[in-house]
């Protein structure tokens, strides 16, 4: 084995060293230097953020360990971008960690973190389906243990136990899928299984009951419907730093993970096989997660219904089968971090001075903050797709990529359904914007002033929905790299 190999892993050992500095300081720095720790895995963070979009990490295609482990720009864009998802994590949960009752454990939080993002980095790699596997064991399972890691409130717990469980469940329906597609192809390399495909009966059972079941293990990272059920339980239960995690970095990488799967190991059976069964879930997700969501009241039951509905919207670039619906998928998910993060940002500063997280809670709120009511309705109209914010050209690229260049009806028709929804979304997310500013009540909310690291994380995340809204290259330049660099088109 030649060990030279591991250089092309770049950004996973320059990760791994953001870890272990993380590690060795929560376990040899003295007792009164523990209070640092927050802001040392801050700072070590950011300064590997930064160095992320270097030029010796940004090169041209390498390929490790016979074909397992394949990086290039994409790749390295979109693990940029969970970086700067991760980042104002981070910062935003600075103050819960050094919390009276977390502050022991807050070590514990961030090693967790940073090795779930580096089971991230092996999924989007991935080029075999072993290694992808070892990627997704690696990102679900420190997961479920940071759900728990209220260890003394009950809701914790159940969101722990039922995140696990689905985990899981799910894990083996994938594992038996490979079995299948094992079964079939002879290999579990993405392009072997690919050429073994090409030219396949797309009849055939087994084909469809392998597609069937991979389709339902990653669904599950996605919230998919009906791979939802756990979600809105793990949210509302989880620490809110970790239902934020959750909800952009986690299904952002999943999201770019799957598109690598269904073009490059299915991508010679799309129109026969998988076309119809991802129109399928398109059309339930968008669907059930905006219904859903007009009935909840508890703001992370709220957000986490409308990530369900985000997923499906994210699931169009797939549609594409092309490079813009590849860029479009990247900038959604971009998007989507620093919108859901903006709203989370303020969930989380009310809960952490209150311990109020019910939207009745909202009511008159820009009457004793109106900051956190400025930042949340930026966040609630750029995740509903108003002009000039960055979700509506999030969504306005996502629904031209998946149009692009082709004559279906059956996809127009699905673009029509998906725009029918976002009036619908646009209704729920008015609602929050209707209680903190036209609420004749008196505010449930005293005023108050929010942590400094609160604020830092809002202050990023209002400039991303500003400047991702405002300024074109963002989305220009994903686009480049991607017909520079992108998948191979499906067949």
């Amino acid at each position: 084995m030649d060990y030279s190999q591991f250089l092309a892993m770049k950004q996973e050992i320059a990760l791994l060293g953001v870890f272990l500095l993380v590690f060795l300081y929560d376990l040899f720095m003295p007792k009164n230097s523990q209070r640092g720790l927050s802001g040392f895995t801050i700072a070590m963070f950011a300064i590997f953020t930064v160095s992320c979009f270097c030029p010796v990490f940004i090169s041209g295609q390498e390929v490790a360990f016979g074909g397992m482990y394949v990086t290039n720009p994409v790749m390295l864009t979109i693990k940029n971008i969970l970086n700067v998802g991760v980042l104002i994590v981070l910062i935003q949960a600075s103050r819960w960690a050094n919390s009276e009752m977390q502050i022991i454990r807050r070590g514990e939080f961030y090693s967790l973190m940073l090795v779930t993002l580096f089971g991230m980095y092996l999924m989007i790699s991935a080029r075999h389906f072993l290694l992808f596997v070892i990627g997704l064991e690696c990102a679900s399972l420190p997961l479920a243990a940071m759900v728990a890691f209220e260890k003394n409130h009950y809701e914790s717990h159940e969101a722990a136990i039922k995140y696990i469980l689905t985990a899981v469940f799910s894990s083996a329906i994938f594992m038996l899928g490979l079995s299948f597609v094992y079964g079939l192809a002879g290999s579990l390399y993405f392009d072997s299984v690919y050429f073994a495909l090409t030219g396949a009966d797309a009849t055939d059972p087994m084909l469809i009951v392998a597609l069937a079941f991979v389709m339902a293990g990653v669904g599950f990272k996605l919230s998919l419907v009906p791979f939802h059920l756990w979600t809105a339980d793990v949210y509302q239960g989880a620490p809110t730093s970790v239902t934020s995690y959750l909800s952009v970095i986690s299904k952002g990488s999943a999201a770019f993970a799957f598109m690598v799967i269904l073009t490059q190991v299915f991508g010679c059976v799309y129109s026969q096989v998988w076309e119809w069964m991802l129109y399928a879930l398109i059309i339930l997700t968008i669907t059930v997660g905006n219904l859903f969501a007009l009935r909840q009241h508890n703001m992370k039951r709220f957000l986490a219904f409308s990530s369900i509905s985000q997923a499906g919207y994210i699931m169009l670039g797939i549609i594409g089968c092309n490079a813009m619906g590849m860029a479009s998928l990247m900038f959604y998910i971009l998007v989507y971090i620093f919108s859901n993060l903006a709203a989370f940002g303020v969930i989380q500063a009310i809960e952490n001075q209150t311990g109020k997280v019910d939207m009745t809670d909202y009511r008159g709120l820009y009457k004793s903050n109106p900051h956190l009511s400025v930042v949340m309705m930026l966040a609630m109209f750029s995740l509903a797709g108003i002009p000039p914010f960055a979700g509506f050209f999030s969504k306005f690229f996502i629904f031209t990529g998946a149009l692009s260049g082709t004559e279906s009806t059956a996809l127009y028709v699905l673009v029509l359904i998906a725009l029918i929804n976002t009036i619908i979304s646009l209704f729920y997310y008015l609602l929050v914007v209707k209680a903190m500013f036209l609420s004749s009540e008196e505010p449930v909310i005293a005023p108050f002033r929010s942590a400094c690291s609160e604020r830092v994380g809002m202050w990023i995340t209002v400039a991303g929905i500003l400047a991702l809204g405002l300024v074109s290259c963002f989305y220009n330049q994903i686009l480049i790299l991607c017909q520079t660099w992108g998948l191979p088109s499906l067949a």
